[in-house]
C-alpha cells in the first residue's frame, strides 16, 4: 500500500518545490539570540525569532533553569491531576495571573494545546463561537474540536462582528475569540471596540495573546492591557515559549470558575505530561525581570520604531503600525525565497513567509525586532534589504 502512497507524497513536495513554497528548516548551531551561528559555520543576525525581550538566553533566566533541573528534576512523568504538580506550577500559575489581572490560571505544554482544550470544553452544540478570520491555527482547529456553531468575521472589521452576533442571537452563550496580535501582519486586534459589543449582545470575549503578553502594553501585560479591558476580557490565552522566556508552554487564565472546569475536562490538560520543572522556573524568572522595568520593552519599542522608519524611507513596502512584527511585503513567494536567501548570504537571517502560510499574492519577508538587537544591528539589517534588493534587479 505504502509504495502507492509514497508516488503520491513525492508527487505532492514536487509541487510545494515547484511553486517555491518548500520549507526548508535551517540549522542552528549556537543558543537562540541576536547573533547566531548557522549549520555554514557563519555566524548571522536573527531577525526572525519571536525573542522580544531577548530572554531567551537571558543569564538569569538560564540560571533559573539550571537551579530547577537540581532541584525539582528534569520531568515529572505524569500528567498534572496525578502526581504532576509542584510548588513551582502552581506558583507560575499565580504569577501569570497576577500579571495579567486575571482570577486564575492554568498551564498547558503549549499555548496550541490551551486552545485546543478549551472551547469543546465549555461550548456544546447550543452555543456559538464567532472567531476572526484571521486567528490563529490554534484557535481555527480549538473550534472545530467544539460542536458549538461556528461563525467567522473579517479581520477586526466590527460591522461584520456585529451582524455574526445578531444571527447567532438564539444561541444560549456566545464566546468572541480574536488574537490579540495577528502573527502574519501585526496588526492589533481593537478590544476595546470588541468589548463593547460583546456587552451589547451578552457574548464573552477569548484572546490568544502570545504575540503580545511580555511587552505590549504599558505594564507590558498585553493587549487587554493596552486598551484598559482586563476586566472586560473572558479569557485570555497565551505562549511562555515566546516573550516570556521562549522556551516551551501555553496557559489559559481566565474567570476562576472557566479555569476550574479546564482542569477537570480540558483533554489537552489532562492527557499531557506537566510542564517541565526548568521551564517552569525559567518562566518564573522572565515574569519576575519584566515586572522589575521597563527598559527591555522600551528597548524594543525604540528597535522596532528605527527599523520601520527607515525600511519606509528606502522604498521598502512594510505594513503600517507599531508592532516587532514587520512585514515587508513583497508579493511572490518565489521571489520573497530569493530574497531572504540573499540576505542570509548578507549575514541576515530572516525567512520568506507564503501561502499557505499567507495568503496567494501576499509572500513576505517577517521581519521581527528584538530587544536584545543592538541600533548597529538594525541599521545592519536595513543596509542588508537594501543591497540584497538592488543585487537581485541587476
Amino acid at each position: 500500500m505504502f509504495g502507492r502512497m509514497r508516488d503520491d507524497l513525492k508527487a505532492t513536495i514536487g509541487e510545494i518545490r515547484d511553486a517555491g513554497l518548500y520549507k526548508s528548516e535551517r540549522v542552528i548551531t549556537s543558543p537562540q539570540q541576536s547573533l547566531i551561528s548557522v549549520a555554514s559555520g557563519n555566524e548571522v543576525l536573527n531577525f526572525c525569532a519571536n525573542n522580544y525581550l531577548g530572554l531567551s538566553d537571558h543569564p538569569e533566566v538560564v540560571a533559573a533553569a539550571k537551579e530547577a533541573l537540581d532541584r525539582w528534576g528534569f520531568g515529572l512523568s505524569s500528567v498534572r491531576f496525578i502526581c504532576g504538580t509542584q510548588q513551582i506550577h502552581k506558583d507560575l500559575e499565580g504569577a501569570l495571573s497576577n500579571f495579567l489581572g486575571t482570577e486564575d490560571t492554568i498551564l498547558y505544554s503549549s499555548c496550541f494545546d490551551a486552545n485546543g482544550g478549551l472551547f469543546e470544553t465549555l461550548l456544546g452544540a447550543e452555543d456559538a463561537i464567532i472567531s476572526d478570520e484571521l486567528n490563529h491555527a490554534s484557535i481555527i482547529d480549538g473550534v472545530r474540536l467544539s460542536k458549538a456553531r461556528r461563525y467567522r468575521y473579517k479581520n477586526r472589521d466590527m460591522a461584520d462582528l456585529e451582524a455574526q452576533l445578531k444571527d447567532a442571537a438564539d444561541a444560549r452563550y456566545r464566546l468572541i475569540a480574536t488574537d490579540g496580535v495577528f502573527s502574519m501582519d501585526g496588526y492589533v486586534a481593537p478590544l476595546d471596540e470588541i468589548c463593547d459589543l460583546a456587552e451589547r449582545y451578552d457574548a464573552l470575549v477569548m484572546v490568544d495573546d502570545s504575540h503580545a503578553v511580555g511587552f505590549v502594553g504599558p505594564d507590558g501585560a498585553g493587549t487587554p492591557s493596552l486598551f484598559g479591558v482586563k476586566d472586560r476580557v473572558d479569557i485570555v490565552t497565551g505562549t511562555l515559549g515566546k516573550a516570556l522566556g521562549g522556551a516551551s508552554g501555553g496557559y489559559v487564565s481566565a474567570r476562576r470558575e472557566i479555569v476550574e472546569l479546564l482542569r477537570q475536562r480540558s483533554r489537552p490538560y489532562l492527557f499531557s505530561n506537566s510542564l517541565a520543572p526548568a521551564v517552569t522556573a525559567a518562566s518564573l524568572k522572565a515574569l519576575e525581570l519584566i515586572g522589575t522595568s521597563s527598559a527591555l520593552r522600551d528597548k524594543l519599542a525604540a528597535n522596532t520604531a528605527l527599523f520601520r522608519t527607515k525600511m519606509t524611507e528606502a522604498g521598502f513596502d512594510v505594513l503600517p503600525g507599531d508592532h516587532p512584527i514587520s512585514p515587508v511585503m513583497i508579493g511572490d513567494a518565489a521571489a520573497a525565497g530569493r530574497l531572504a536567501d540573499k540576505l542570509l548570504d548578507l549575514g541576515i537571517y530572516v525567512i520568506g513567509f507564503s501561502y499557505p502560510v499567507v495568503p496567494q499574492g501576499k509572500a513576505r519577508i517577517r521581519v521581527q525586532l528584538s530587544a536584545a538587537h543592538s541600533t548597529e544591528d538594525v541599521e545592519r539589517a536595513i543596509a542588508a534589504f537594501v543591497e540584497a534588493r538592488n543585487a537581485l534587479a541587476e
